[in-house]
């Protein structure tokens, strides 16, 4: 190793050196540079190794002369033993001044960064060192929550498929488990249909996509629990919300009750069938209703032909009722109901939504043969989305023409089935004296989208759910990949259970901050390079890497496409009337 400089001052997160000579340091500048490595002796054979934050040439008062001074953070102690190196990330004690600094030798990082029983993924390789492979522990890094942010450009998309292609072995459009199937699950939620190109393989290479869109998906709205049916058809700010709320639940438990005959303990969140067109009748009926106040008869909804209702919850929910006209008159006294004419806006909701054929993947979605989904169909909807079950390694749901308003929605019903199918199977195969051997992970593309730090009650339903994910999903085999080109504005609770972090370029400072606030102390100065990251450079740090680095993620192939757009250098008026039209079709779903 060739000796550099000395320790002139030392704290717990900066050690400052001052090199030897101007000669020292013209001959390694390409060594003595942000980001690259130095080694501090430190006694009884061991040496600290620090990595470079700054480097400053200052001219001395009373001479034309000038030294150069080293910033530098403490990341781990290694020594040279028999065996070889011997690394230790963290722990480090400080260095007494004067204390001699070197450059390590290539041996040393090599045997640092290199492949072994607890590090062989690789990630990709050192920015500042191409020829040294970056690797983590694999079981570690998917085992836990991982975070993957980067400002629009980074190469965010890129380096979330590599890293999936690199779990399932995909390299350069092979598949090096086309013998096998891997018992690798991944559910992509893909915002702007970007992956389903990283994920399409050759026929030959046995590796088939579960490619799920608002044509195909079926999320029946019997599976949604109290909040998101709320959240799809109440408007919370409504004055008489809490009146909207009391008879829809009413209604729902009803609806199921008398589509479920057999099953006890039905309430409002089961996930079993009902008919959302009966809740529709019962709350029309509801608002127009007229009780009869005849003291000759009892004060029961009444008619327009004047007969009494007796069982008024099960024919609201069966027939559109004409009721008898308010009147005063002694002999055929009636007056509104409760509820009439209170509910005028939640009809018009009701029967808006319902109709909306946008909405069919949720209001109205049918089996191949035309009919609807029913409760004993319930292992059917959890393979779609489940997939590998018995098709495919990977599930990519695509949202992009999800309608915005409902978008938080379906986020919320996907992870919470998912996470209560993981939370019913674990539970399953622990008391057989087994262990979960199907996990999965759940890509949340686009993050600030629906979970957002700040946001109305629209976003309740999905933070819930997969706030959820994020404190338990861990203990029943579901991990959460969180990507966001905003790191800022995603849910804290969300990043503060990621153990593991990938951040490519981020210029904006709101942002820097929040990643900076998440990193250990010792970290928090990497943050300093993140503008000055080139598309596709990485700073990784978590538990499962051996030391925090600049890592450069190499390109994946085949890639994910989101590059859609045609540019044209002339205005082409027939082309862009029919394009009108056809944009136009689709929107409407005619």
């Amino acid at each position: 190793m060739i000796e550099i400089g000395k320790v002139i001052n030392s704290t717990p997160g900066t050690i400052q050196l001052l090199l030897n000579s101007i000669e020292i340091f013209d001959q390694n500048k390409s060594k003595i540079k942000v980001s690259k490595y130095i080694s501090i002796e430190d006694g009884n054979d061991l040496y600290i190794l620090a990595s470079i934050q700054n480097v400053c040439a200052v001219q001395s008062k009373e001479a034309d002369t000038i030294n150069y001074t080293v910033s530098c953070t403490p990341i781990g102690c290694y020594s040279e033993t028999e065996d070889g190196i011997s690394f230790r990330q963290g722990g480090v004690n400080l260095p007494s001044p004067t204390e001699p600094v070197y450059l390590p030798d290539d041996e040393v990082i090599n045997a640092i960064f290199s492949s072994n029983d607890n590090f062989s993924f690789q990630i990709g390789n050192l920015s500042n060192n191409d020829s040294v492979n970056y690797f983590v522990d694999g079981n570690k890094f998917f085992g836990k929550h991982i975070a993957v942010v980067g400002s629009t450009g980074s190469g965010k998309s890129c380096a979330v498929a590599r890293l999936l292609q690199n779990i399932m072995k995909i390299n350069d459009g092979h598949n090096e488990n086309a013998d096998s199937l891997k018992n690798s699950h991944v559910i992509i939620f893909d915002i702007h249909s970007e992956y389903q190109s990283a994920f399409k393989l050759a026929a030959e290479e046995n590796f088939s996509v579960n490619c799920l869109d608002v044509e195909k998906l079926c999320l029946p709205y019997w599976l949604m629990n109290s909040q998101e049916l709320e959240a799809l058809f109440i408007e919370s700010n409504e004055m008489n919300s809490h009146n909207q709320i009391s008879q829809f639940k009413k209604a729902v438990i009803l609806s199921k009750e008398k589509h479920n005959p057999t099953m006890e303990h039905i309430n409002y969140d089961t996930p079993v069938y009902f008919d959302i067109a009966e809740v529709y009748r019962y709350i029309k009926n509801k608002n127009s209703e007229v009780i009869n106040k005849n003291e000759t008869l009892p004060h029961l909804p009444k008619r327009s032909d004047g007969t009494i209702i007796n069982n008024a919850d099960n024919v609201y929910l069966n027939e559109d009722v004409t009721f008898a006209a308010t009147t005063n008159a002694k002999d055929s006294k009636a007056s509104n109901g409760p509820y009439n004419g209170e509910f005028e806006r939640f009809v018009t909701r009701l029967e808006t939504k319902l109709s909306d054929k946008r909405l069919e993947f949720i209001t109205a979605p049918k089996k191949e043969n035309g009919e609807e989904f029913k409760t004993e169909d319930f292992d059917v909807i959890l393979q779609q989305f489940l997939g590998y079950i018995d098709k495919s390694n990977v599930t990519i749901i695509d949202l992009s023409a999800i309608p915005f308003e409902v978008l938080s929605i379906v986020i919320s019903l996907l992870s919470r089935v998912i996470f209560d199918f993981a939370f019913h199977y674990s539970k399953l195969r622990h008391t057989s004296g087994l262990v979960n051997d199907i996990p999965f992970m759940l890509v949340c593309e686009e993050a600030h989208n629906y979970i957002p730090k700040n946001g109305g009650a629209e976003y309740n339903a999905s933070k819930h759910s997969i706030e959820r994910i994020a404190k338990e999903g861990r203990k029943y085999g579901l991990n959460l990949m969180v990507v966001s080109q905003r790191p800022s504005e995603v849910s804290e609770t969300i990043f503060s259970q990621c153990n593991n972090f990938i951040v490519l370029k981020l210029t904006n400072v709101n942002d820097q901050n929040c990643i900076k606030n998440l990193l250990p102390d010792n970290n928090s100065s990497l943050v300093d390079t993140l503008p000055t990251l080139a598309a596709g450079e990485c700073l990784v740090v978590g538990d499962a890497v051996p030391l925090p680095a600049v890592v450069k993620m190499s390109m994946p192939n085949p890639a994910p496409s989101s590059s859609n757009v045609n540019v044209y250098d002339e205005w082409n008026k027939d082309w862009i009337n029919i394009a009108f039209e056809d944009v136009i079709k689709r929107w409407r779903k005619e």
